[in-house]
């Protein structure tokens, strides 16, 4: 029982950690700077300020309010799959890796339902600021979610001689994303390189899932 509750810990230690640093990134960026405005750190690291809406491939038709409910709905499985997971006592890594995939969709979520109330427009010229006196830009569940890491490692154009994307321009790794999505890549790629067979142990009979115990 006491290895299981140190799990536990573990478990929301990462949980509280992740999203604190993450909503602490965001407020910060969101209440200091223009929409698009961009602060380079280095020449393959900037700070760009961005927001999306979380619509997959541009889906109107079923809108932000019904996205939203399905990561809710989705955040709640995995709640119950982590508890599962500290109750059967899985190896503490695996635990991680569930628990930053769990933060980063959470992170993200709470943009989605909170911060259209919350902060006000951000513009080209104007900064939004946090409890507006007219409201927020939006209503609850139809917020945007924040985005700012932005790492044009390799910014350049591609050799004239190639074929239909001669003289374009290219950039390796264009994606601009937020702390909770970085939880999310580091705890899938951790599960993939690291647990993968571990994974197919627990899930793979009803004997492995019932008998599993931690090897750390």
């Amino acid at each position: 029982m006491k290895q299981i509750f140190t799990k536990g810990r573990i478990s929301l230690l990462v949980i509280f950690s992740v999203l604190l640093i993450d909503q602490i990134i965001k407020v910060l960026v969101k209440t200091n700077m223009y929409w698009h405005e961009s602060i380079r750190v280095t020449d393959w690291f900037y700070i760009y300020f961005t927001e999306n809406n979380g619509m997959a491939f541009g889906m109107e038709l079923f809108g932000k309010l019904f996205l939203t409910s399905f990561r809710i709905v989705a955040v709640g499985g995995l709640c119950w799959y982590l508890y599962t997971c500290i109750q059967r006592n899985y190896k503490t890594g695996y635990i991680i890796c569930v628990s930053l995939i769990l933060t980063g969709a959470l992170g993200n979520i709470i943009d989605s339902v909170f911060y259209g109330v919350l902060f006000g427009e951000s513009t080209y010229s104007q900064i939004a600021t946090f409890m507006p006196e007219g409201g927020g830009y939006s209503t609850w569940f139809y917020g945007k979610v924040v985005d700012m890491f932005y790492f044009p490692i390799i910014d350049t154009h591609w050799p004239q001689w190639m074929p239909v994307i001669g003289g374009k321009h290219f950039i390796f790794f264009s994606p601009i994303f937020n702390f909770a999505d970085a939880a999310i890549s580091c705890g899938m790629i951790a599960l993939i390189l690291f647990y993968g067979k571990y994974f197919n142990t627990i899930h793979g009979s009803k004997e492995n899932k019932e008998t599993t115990i931690d090897e750390e």
